[in-house]
């Protein structure tokens, strides 16, 4: 069975290798990313599958650019089978968007938000739709800064990546109790890996990296994996959380219903206030 797959994020890494590995399977994807130097190279690299590969440039940490996105794809495609969440960047310093986000936040939950609520409309067509939210579900440290999310007080790159995790875990929560009696929803944290664009990290941070990678990350095949698995056969309870390859209890404080729906209704403002 042929399915229609977007995947934001599909450029680099984890994202690049579920993208190549679907397309190699028969699937129509459609991969999101701000280089179009790498939307080249990804449909290079699909060789005689490029013809079901469809790229979309764009810069996930803006709204107006997401919504652009959400726009596009509903123009060319009646259904969407599954939502792939990825995309993500560090930053050492931080950086307000045109738009008065922290770019962290931005790309990595504001992005993943929206992409999820407004393509609902194409995932319920599908009869087997799943949204799987790649971040760290079972991490417990760091929390949603609710008086100051975008972080103008004491930023840290650690900090911007622990916030917008924490608000993907929510957001799971949310989704799954607004849609999930028709769209399940997988949280997956893959663990260590292979994987992700380093470069706007120190040389120092770069090479601390590199260095722990080479002897106890996750090869990126490896890690991506268990996500075949989400997309063929959804599970049957509208919220799954894993955190490498372990199914994870709900009850989790950082799995908490009430801050999920605190951070949809916050969420929600901060968006209108932009508007």
């Amino acid at each position: 069975m042929s399915r229609t797959i977007l995947i934001s994020g599909g450029t680099d890494g984890m994202g690049r290798a579920i993208a190549l590995e679907r397309l190699a399977r028969g699937d129509r994807v459609v991969a999101i990313g701000s280089s179009p130097a790498k939307g080249g190279q990804l449909t290079v690299a699909a060789g005689a599958d490029a013809d079901r590969l469809h790229f979309v440039r764009a810069d996930l940490s803006s709204v107006a650019e997401v919504e652009r996105v959400v726009g596009e794809i509903g123009a060319a495609y009646d259904t969407l089978d599954a939502l792939l969440l990825f995309a993500n960047r560090t930053s050492r310093t931080r950086v307000q968007t045109a738009e008065g986000f922290e770019r962290t936040f931005a790309l990595y939950y504001l992005s993943r938000y929206l992409l999820s609520h407004e393509l609902v409309p194409l995932l319920a067509r599908a009869p087997r739709p799943v949204i799987v939210n790649i971040a760290g579900v079972g991490v417990q440290k760091g929390a949603v800064h609710w008086d100051d999310p975008h972080l103008t007080r004491g930023y840290s790159v650690v900090g911007a990546q622990l916030q917008a995790g924490r608000a993907n875990d929510l957001l799971g929560v949310s989704f799954a109790e607004e849609h999930g009696d028709k769209i399940r929803v997988v949280l997956y944290h893959p663990g260590f890996t292979r994987s992700g664009d380093l470069s706007p990290l120190g040389f120092l941070t770069r090479t601390a990296i590199r260095s722990l990678a080479a002897v106890a990350a996750r090869p990126v095949r490896e890690s991506i994996r268990p996500l075949h698995d989400f997309i063929d056969n959804p599970p049957a309870e509208p919220l799954t959380a894993v955190d490498r390859g372990r199914i994870l209890d709900l009850s989790l404080p950082s799995l908490d219903p009430g801050n999920a729906r605190r951070l949809a209704r916050f969420t929600a403002d901060l968006l209108a206030a932009r508007a």
